[in-house]
This record gives structure tokens, C-alpha cells and sequence, in this order.
């Protein structure tokens, strides 16, 4: 057995697992495939049994109404279980993929922010929706009709044995064939498929990166480059899908040509054994009719079943795609349990050292205490590590040295949920989903009413923009929010935050793209959104933070000073000289 084979039956082994739930659909289903398997074959027999009794001999003709009604009978039963069959298998495999793309979901959005920086979100989308919709054909379309075409076959072959073993063996003379037919398409499906699943990822990640940097592609006329991009992916998706169908046009030919071979050694063998036989009995013609159609039924689940096998195939390969991501180990770890921690304390970093990779460290021995209820500022040039502290704070990232305290408990020591629920980020890229206003505010918090909603839009002055969109805290707002300004989508960040009622504030470069008014409106918003509670800004423009109760500067991230404004400006150091270039500017 090759390693890959081995390798395909640990993933469906897997894939088993998520069926176990569903047992009482699965055992339905094969009760219905076996009662199929075993009443299917039977239709010939009488067919044939018809051919002798009513005309070859034409005898007994008052009882072929009774033998019309059971042929019609077993036709409609077969039609009954086959739906029965269809429903329970389809039943099952939607449950059980729906439990993988709610497993995989619910592992995704635990994972760290850094494994999302470097995946393309389309390759995430591909494994979410068209891989997971594939591996479902393994249980509606694959599984259950491999065990159904298999028992078929079983049940066929036994009976034609039974009934002539001459013409079964003449019958299986091609069956070798198509077994070596079967093999070689096996193999070429497989690599068609991997090459199938490669081209849709590239594809989605494409599609979805320029779909939403459309407005860079127009902006900086990319669309003709951009385009003949497209056209180049878009051929080699079409390919890999060609390569599926040719492998499908050859196979499908060879095994109707190998089934008519098959009929035809039957009609010669019988030609041949009534030529000159006046002692042939009456029943071989019926026996020949009935053979004919076995072969139909011998041929044609061994032509499905390449096809359910490759079926299976494409689903353990997606499958395989899918359990890579469950298999990750990516999530923030969040083995802390306190949920008592008082977060009007101070904040402390301890020796606090981070990198993205190796030790190309980011931030470096970072020490620092910021007050309970105090505005601290960090500022300092593009790269200095402002948003990196952010992101450790909340834990986004994990630092790799040192550690930072709420007090004197380690945050790592705290419940994650807990964690976040007590910090609000309030960020320069707002994010808006498309949906209401209310809802983008609440993010679908039940506990958050109306009222509150309203309540804090006004105190951060956007309630008077609000009631002047349609339908106002129900206007149903574009993707990413693009139908507001900038300033306008902070302001609903910034009334986001105030009504979950966090105890640290987080403000990362909140007023560094905005016009001059609606910084104005920001500026009041930020000071109602501070007091009473310890606020953390990342500051752009200096103006901003001069009221700050301690600034900290950075550089190449390290600490180089703190102090405040006035304090700093005197010391003529890093900030002073930050501080001039910004005005001189101005």
C-alpha cells in the first residue's frame, strides 16, 4: 500500500468521525441501499420470464396483466427507495458538513492575527466553502453508492451464474479490461483533481483581494494589467478542469464499447448454440433477454463506480485541505481561567520583548507602568512598535520575553474573553460589516439596547449624522462601510466602544485620516470616551495627545523617553524633534 493511499484512508477515517452522530441517517440509508441491491436484479429475471411465457410461447396469456402489475410494482418500489436512499445520504452528508464548517469556523476565529497577516484570506474562503461543499458528495454521492453499486454487482453475478454459468463467463470476458481502464483513470482523476483544487485557491485569492482593492486597481489605471492577470489564472482553472473532462471523455467511450462487447458474446454465443438445434429450449430466449440486461446492470455500476471512487477522491482531497487547518495550531493560548482580575489597576510591561520571526526582535525590553485611569500616549516613527503594544495588550499577538501585568496578575493568566471584554480598540481602519448601523455598533449584542445605542451616539456628537441617513440607526450600511466618509465610520467605532463600556481604551491613530471637522468631532468624542477609565493612544499627529497625562516615545522599539508634553519638549530630545518636524510641516 503507497504512502498515499495510506495517507487518503486516515482523512476518511476522519471524515467517519463527524458521520458517527448521524448514525440512525446512516444505517437508513444502507437499509435502502441493500433492499435496492437485492430487488433491482430481480427485474430481469421477470422480464425474461415474461419474454418466455407470453411471447415466445404465448400461452398463459390471462396472467400477463398479473405479470405486467408485479414488473410495474417492483419498478415503483425501486423508485421509493431510491428517493428514500437519495434523502437520508443527502440528509447526512449536509449535517455532517455542516459540523466541519462550523468546526473549522469556530477554530479559525481563535487563531492568532498574525496567522491571518500571512494567509490569503481567499485560500480560508476556498476551505470554507467549496472545499467543505466537495468533501459533502463523499457521503450524499460517494460512500453510500460505492456500498450499493458493490452490492449490486455481488447480487448480479450470483444470479447469473446461477442461472447459466456459460453465458456469465462469456459475459465477464471485458471485465479485466475495464479494471485496468478503471486504474489508469483513477490515477489521472487524482491528478487532475489536485490540480483542480490548486486553481480554485488561486483563483478565490485573486478574485477576493481585487475585488476589494478595486478602488487601487482604478485609482492607478491597472484595470488592462490586472485584467490579463485574471485572463492567465482564469485559463489555468479552465485547464485543470479540461484535464477531468478528457480523462472522462476516454473512460466513459472505452466502457460503453467494453459493455457492448460484453452483449455481444451473449448474442453470438446463443445465435451460435440455436443454429441447427431443434432441441433448444424455449427458455434460452428469455435467458438471453435477461442476460442482456444483467450486463446493462453489470456495466453500468461499474462505470459509476469509478466515477463515486473519484467522487470519494476529490472529497478526501478537500477533506485533507480542510483538516490541515483544524490540525493547526495557530489560536491564541488561552489557558488562563481568572475572571476576578479588578482592571482598575495599573498596567504594567515587565521586560517585554516581541518578534514576528526568530529574534528579529520588534519591541525591546520594553518596561513600563501606566496609572489606572491615566491617558498615556505612545508615539514615534512609522515601524517604532506604537501598534505592536496594542496588539500584545489584547493578546492579537503573544510576546515572546518578559510579560504585562493588570496589577499583579499576568494577563496570560486571564480568561481571554475576559480579557477583551474590559478592552476596547478603537482603530485608524475601521471595519464595518454590511449590515445596520444599530447592528454594527452592537455587533449583534443583545444586551446592548436601542436606547444606549442612542444615548452614546450622542455623547460622542454622531447621533445628528446618524438621523440624517435613511432609515438612520437602520440604514443598512455598504460592505466595509464605503458609503460613509472616513470620519464618519470612526465616529460608529468610537460609539462602539463606548457602549460595551470597557475599563481600558485603546485609540490606535484614530484621527490620523480624517478631515479637520470631523477630527474635531473625533477629539470630543475621544475626550468623553476617556474619562474614568485607563486610555492608551497611538498617536499620529501630536496635536492630538498634548493633554496626555504621560507620553511614551519610541524608536526601533525601545523606549527613549517619557514624560509629558511640556516635560518632553524640554528635554529636546526625540519628541522635540518629532514635534518639529510635524509643525514645520504644517
Amino acid at each position: 500500500m503507497s504512502q498515499q493511499t495510506r495517507s487518503d484512508i486516515k482523512v476518511f477515517k476522519r471524515l467517519l468521525v463527524f458521520a458517527k452522530d448521524y448514525k440512525r441517517y446512516l444505517l437508513l440509508t444502507l437499509l435502502f441501499t441493500i433492499v435496492l441491491g437485492a430487488i433491482s436484479p430481480v427485474r430481469p429475471m421477470l422480464i425474461g420470464e415474461v419474454v418466455n411465457r407470453f411471447i415466445v410461447d404465448s400461452q398463459d396469456q390471462s396472467a400477463l396483466t398479473k405479470w405486467c402489475i408485479l414488473l410495474v410494482g417492483i419498478s415503483l418500489s425501486e423508485g421509493v427507495f431510491q428517493f428514500l436512499n437519495s434523502y437520508y445520504s443527502n440528509l447526512m452528508a449536509q449535517s455532517v458538513i455542516r459540523d466541519i464548517r462550523q468546526r473549522l469556523y469556530a477554530h479559525l476565529i481563535k487563531f492568532k492575527s498574525q496567522f491571518f497577516d500571512k494567509t490569503p484570506i481567499g485560500n480560508l474562503v476556498t476551505r470554507l466553502v467549496s472545499d467543505i461543499e466537495a468533501i459533502s458528495d463523499v457521503f450524499s454521492s460517494g460512500l453510500i453508492d460505492i456500498v450499493g453499486d458493490l452490492l449490486l454487482l455481488i447480487v448480479v453475478i450470483i444470479l447469473m451464474f446461477i442461472s447459466n454459468w456459460q453465458l456469465s463467463l462469456l459475459s465477464l470476458i471485458p471485465i479485466p479490461l475495464l479494471l485496468i481502464a478503471t486504474r489508469v483513470f483513477a490515477r489521472a482523476m487524482r491528478r487532475s483533481f489536485q490540480q483542480e483544487r490548486q486553481q480554485v485557491t488561486r483563483l478565490n485569492t485573486f478574485i477576493q483581494e481585487h475585488l476589494s482593492g478595486m478602488s487601487i486597481v482604478q485609482l492607478f489605471n491597472r484595470e488592462k494589467q490586472e485584467y490579463d492577470k485574471f485572463k492567465g489564472i482564469n485559463a489555468d482553472h479552465r485547464q485543470a478542469h479540461i484535464n477531468a473532462v478528457w480523462a472522462f471523455s476516454i473512460f466513459f467511450p472505452v466502457v460503453e464499447f467494453l459493455s457492448s462487447l460484453s452483449i455481444a458474446f451473449v448474442l453470438v454465443w446463443g445465435g451460435l448454440y440455436t443454429m441447427g438445434n431443434t432441441d433448444i429450449s424455449s427458455d434460452m430466449f428469455g435467458e438471453i433477454f435477461t442476460f442482456t440486461l444483467w450486463i446493462s446492470m453489470l456495466f453500468r455500476p461499474i462505470r459509476q463506480l469509478a466515477d463515486k471512487f473519484n467522487i470519494l477522491q476529490r472529497g478526501v482531497v478537500r477533506a485533507e485541505r480542510v483538516f490541515e487547518i483544524l490540525d493547526m495550531n495557530e489560536d491564541v493560548q488561552a489557558e488562563g481561567k481568572d475572571k476576578s482580575v479588578d482592571f482598575n489597576q495599573n498596567l504594567r510591561f515587565e521586560h517585554v520583548y516581541f518578534a514576528y520571526k526568530g529574534e528579529e526582535w520588534i519591541l525591546k525590553d520594553i518596561n513600563l507602568e501606566i496609572p489606572a485611569g491615566k491617558m498615556v500616549a505612545f508615539v514615534g516613527a512609522t515601524g517604532a512598535g506604537k501598534s505592536t503594544i496594542v496588539n500584545l495588550l489584547a493578546r492579537f499577538y503573544e510576546f515572546q520575553k518578559g510579560d504585562i501585568k493588570i496589577g499583579d496578575t499576568s494577563i496570560k493568566d486571564i480568561e481571554l474573553s475576559y480579557l477583551r471584554k474590559n478592552i476596547a480598540i478603537v482603530l485608524q481602519d475601521v471595519f464595518l460589516f454590511s449590515d445596520t448601523v444599530l447592528n454594527n455598533i452592537t455587533l449583534g449584542n443583545p444586551e446592548i439596547t436601542r436606547e444606549e445605542v442612542i444615548e452614546a451616539a450622542k455623547a460622542v456628537g454622531a447621533h445628528d449624522f446618524i438621523m440624517k441617513l435613511p432609515g438612520n440607526y437602520d440604514y443598512q450600511i455598504g460592505e466595509r462601510g464605503g458609503v460613509l466618509s472616513v470620519g464618519q465610520r470612526q465616529l460608529i467605532s468610537f460609539i462602539r466602544a463606548f457602549v460595551y463600556k470597557p475599563t481600558i481604551l485603546i485609540l490606535d491613530e484614530a484621527t490620523s485620516s480624517v478631515d479637520s471637522e470631523s477630527e474635531h468631532l473625533i477629539q470630543k468624542a475621544t475626550d468623553k470616551l476617556t474619562q474614568g477609565r485607563t486610555a492608551i493612544v497611538i498617536a499620529h499627529r501630536l496635536s492630538t495627545i498634548q493633554k496626555a497625562d504621560m507620553i511614551v516615545v519610541l524608536d526601533q522599539g525601545e523606549i527613549k523617553e517619557i514624560g509629558s508634553h511640556y516635560e518632553l519638549l524640554e528635554l529636546n530630545g526625540f519628541y522635540k524633534n518629532l514635534y518639529d518636524i510635524q509643525f514645520s510641516e504644517n
